[in-house]
């Protein structure tokens, strides 16, 4: 079955757009400001994350609790540095950043229970799992919580 022109138009947008983001120098300058932030957070992340199975925490109650912190962490960076051109309201951002972190939480508890199931470290699976989900979560906020209007 032959699709009409007007059907292919909407991918062709799609691909213009995408190969438009990938030539366009601030993208890639934000996208590094973006990973140093969570380099942060990544280093947050796993010190609480620790400190927390220390204490004597569940794995999976650490990794959410050592979440709470490092999104906190990251928000404020990514708020004041890697989006700063985009800032809009500290509450609606908020919102925005905290229902993708949620989203990125849940892939990052679902990852990090199958590598500690086949065996993995808990503080292993976490780094693991953490560097797996960085990408859903810097496309979330790219793309959506601080999109410019």
């Amino acid at each position: 079955m032959e699709r009409s022109p007007a059907a292919a138009r909407p991918q062709a947008g799609i691909r213009h757009r995408a190969g438009s983001a990938l030539r366009t120098r601030g993208n890639w300058l934000q996208l590094a400001k973006f990973l140093v932030v969570g380099a942060s957070g990544y280093i947050v992340n796993l010190a609480v994350y620790w400190l927390l199975l220390r204490a004597g925490l569940h794995y999976l109650a650490a990794a959410t609790g050592s979440f709470l912190v490092a999104v906190s962490n990251n928000y404020l960076w990514n708020r004041l540095w890697t989006f700063r051109g985009q800032r809009g309201r500290v509450a609606y951002q908020g919102m925005r950043f905290f229902v993708v972190a949620v989203v990125s939480l849940g892939a990052n508890l679902v990852v990090l229970q199958v590598l500690v199931g086949l065996g993995a470290g808990k503080v292993v699976a976490q780094a693991i799992a953490i560097v797996l989900v960085t990408p859903l979560n810097f496309l979330g906020n790219k793309l959506w919580s601080f999109r410019r209007r």
